[in-house]
């Protein structure tokens, strides 16, 4: 008997994959907090499911998909490009962004993998303003090139149900044998100052 109870509360606790049917066993799932889950009749979407215990009869029709986190997701990027002075260096970039709760259908049927998606975005507006600037703008501007980043990114995934909160240049990473000059070039100035 505690078998057969234990193997039904992991059959309703059972969570899928974004996209994937949520456990439906005795016709109730579950859906956890800061998450939605979709409810569809027949493969048709039916409407949004909000946190807690819901009646969802699979014999006639219904079933649960999802779940789709409502919750701040940070996303950390990597991107190699090259300046205007041809030096080659790598762009740190931290993009922050959650799926919108009132979109949260669309943001679940429209876009596969959205960490990809945000991810194209940034490596596009990067390789596209970073080779205008020289080694030197590219770590004084960095907020500024942070700012284009938020913006274009934001606006390219407003349309998928996603809001970017917040888009960083953490670092910029030049190639070593530019890092050994640079640290170089310093000492030499700070003994001079000396």
């Amino acid at each position: 008997m505690g078998h057969l109870r234990l193997m039904l509360q992991k059959r309703i606790k059972k969570k899928g994959k974004e996209g994937e049917s949520m456990g439906n066993l005795l016709c109730c799932v579950e859906v956890e907090e800061s998450t939605v889950a979709m409810r569809e009749r027949f493969g048709k979407f039916d409407g949004v499911m909000e946190p807690g215990c819901h009646f969802v009869p699979w014999f006639l029709g219904l079933q649960a998909r999802g779940p789709l986190s409502l919750r701040l997701r940070q996303l950390e990027l990597r991107c190699p490009t090259k300046t205007k002075d041809n030096v080659y260096v790598t762009i740190v970039a931290c993009v922050q962004y959650r799926a919108i709760a009132d979109k949260a259908s669309h943001a679940f049927y429209t876009i596969i993998n959205t960490r990809s998606q945000i991810q194209a975005h940034v490596f596009d507006v990067l390789r596209a303003s970073i080779p205008k600037l020289a080694l030197d703008e590219v770590f004084e501007k960095k907020k500024e090139i942070a700012e284009a980043l938020e913006e274009e990114v934001a606006e390219a995934m407003a349309p998928y149900g996603h809001e970017v909160m917040r888009a960083l240049v953490v670092d910029v990473e030049p190639e070593e044998g530019v890092r050994r000059a640079m640290s170089e070039s310093r000492a030499a100035s700070d003994r001079a100052a000396a």
